[in-house]
């Protein structure tokens, strides 16, 4: 059936429950979708013959009465997330041909919630980069990249598959991850929206870890409805994971009234950096006007410890990776390079299976946890950690929710900062304060550069406030009214 992959997620799971279509035929229209599109390497894994037995699955369920909030919908999962018996590669070499024998809690919440999983979403290797060209698989090409392009513009990262394959009509939802801004970043690039919840809003039990006290799962969606749609049925407290907060899960779509009267919206005067383009700013200026009309009260407010939160998070974030991906040296998982003595095994394997970008973080991580530098570097990031909340904390006593841009730029180009990596770490200058503070904050698409690319804007609220974020964020994309679709959609 044609044109069921440009649904809406709610569409589609309203048209399921009429019986308008069923869940096979959902599915097949994806699964016609991805084959299609083969040239954005959004996937690393494709699961066509169990997406198709989960969606016949699902159709029995939906005929007997007994189906669940996500029933029949089919989804691409990130790379990072264990499903069990799929194979699970974080986009790196040493993870090749690793098969987990259990799931994450995120993916089997959606799953017992009905989804459908569609395959597994391609990804900077580890998590790591901001444009999804770090990946051993290759680099995923956004579908916002001009017909006749001799250069393919990147999708950002680290989630880039997740955000291209929901851009391009590949999958009605995605999942991925936010350590500093994987979320947020690629569904700006993309035009599409990206949820990043408080910090233990979703368990991370079952996600190959980056930095452990930065990561962060959340959803993809073409509209602000299908992403909470999607956060309620990922969310919830879970005992495996420490970090995991009991806090009761919302139901988030009732939360989109669309009323925003009231509503103190605050303009982080350290959020206008140097370099940020004219458009940019203009389009953020617009954002506060459609806040205001709707009867927001919008006033400026300082976070002043901004300018240190990048740095920060470079010091903090492969600290911690330097840490977690230490128990990859070929014994227990993938990739293992023969030789003679067990240090040459350790040392063999790590040099083959990691790239170069997971390299210079393992270095930097090292580094800055070893004696001597210990305290100069790491815990002095971990007080600015504690200042940069603060700000935030201080903040919200004056205002309910902040409006910032998502990321400094359009989409680039695929090769043009992947030289400097100082270039590419700015990429993160408006999501890394967010994440630092543990925080949630989510990508809305609100207008076009004047190349056409899409542009996103932030909106960042108190710790498990997620549904007044997602109101404001359904009242602005109401405003924004954006419908614009990717050339490279399918």
């Amino acid at each position: 059936m044609a044109g069921l992959n440009h649904l809406s997620l709610a569409d589609a799971r309203d048209g399921l429950r009429a019986r308008t279509f069923s869940s096979v035929e959902l599915t097949q229209a994806h699964l016609d979708a991805i084959e299609k599109a083969g040239v954005l390497n959004a996937f690393i894994t494709e699961t066509p013959d169990q997406a198709l037995a989960m969606a016949e699955a699902s159709d029995g369920r939906l005929a007997d009465g007994t189906a669940g909030p996500l029933e029949g919908l089919p989804l691409a999962i990130k790379d990072l997330f264990c499903t069990e018996g799929v194979e699970t590669t974080a986009g790196s070499h040493i993870l090749e041909g690793f098969v987990p024998p259990y799931e994450s809690t995120v993916s089997a919440k959606l799953w017992q919630a009905g989804g459908v999983l569609l395959g597994k979403a391609n990804l900077d290797e580890f998590a790591m980069g901001s444009s999804n060209e770090t990946s051993y698989f290759g680099g995923v090409v956004n579908p916002w990249t001009p017909g006749g392009a001799s250069v393919p513009l990147v999708p950002g990262g680290s989630s880039g598959g997740s955000a291209a394959a929901v851009a391009a009509g590949l999958a009605l939802g995605a999942v991925g991850t936010d350590t500093g801004g994987s979320i947020r970043q690629p569904a700006a690039f993309c035009g599409v929206v990206g949820i990043k919840p408080t910090y233990g809003r979703c368990s991370r039990w079952g996600i190959v870890a980056f930095a452990s006290s930065l990561d962060q799962a959340g959803p993809f969606a073409r509209s602000v409805r299908d992403s909470a749609i999607l956060l309620s049925a990922m969310c919830g407290h879970d005992p495996k994971d420490s970090t995991s907060a009991p806090e009761a899960v919302p139901d988030f779509e009732r939360a989109l009234t669309g009323d925003v009267k009231g509503l103190r919206v605050g303009l982080p005067k350290e959020y206008r950096v140097d370099g940020m383009s004219g458009e940019l700013d203009a389009l953020w200026r617009q954002g506060a006007e459609w806040l205001r009309a709707q009867g927001a009260e919008v006033v400026e407010v300082s976070l002043p410890h901004t300018a240190y939160a990048l740095p920060t998070y470079y010091i903090i974030a492969p600290a911690e990776a330097s840490s977690n991906l230490a128990r990859y040296d070929g014994m227990r998982y993938g990739l293992r390079e023969a030789g003679t003595r067990l240090e040459e095994v350790y040392s063999r394997t790590r040099a083959e299976g990691f790239g170069a970008e997971v390299q210079r973080r393992i270095l930097i991580g090292t580094y800055v946890l070893s004696a001597g530098y210990y305290d100069a570097y790491y815990i002095k990031a971990q007080r600015v950690r504690a200042l940069i909340a603060r700000d935030f904390t201080n903040a919200f006593e004056q205002v309910d929710v902040l409006l910032t841009p998502t990321a400094p730029t359009a989409a680039f180009e695929t090769g043009a900062k992947s030289n400097d990596p100082v270039a590419m770490y700015l990429n993160d200058v408006f999501t890394v304060p967010t994440s630092l503070a543990g925080l949630p904050g989510i990508s809305v698409p609100a207008g076009l550069s004047a190349d056409g690319l899409p542009l996103g804007l932030q909106l960042i609220g108190r710790a498990f406030d997620e549904a007044t974020v997602l109101n404001a964020a359904f009242a602005l994309e109401q405003a924004a009214g954006f419908d614009a679709v990717p050339p490279g959609r399918v």
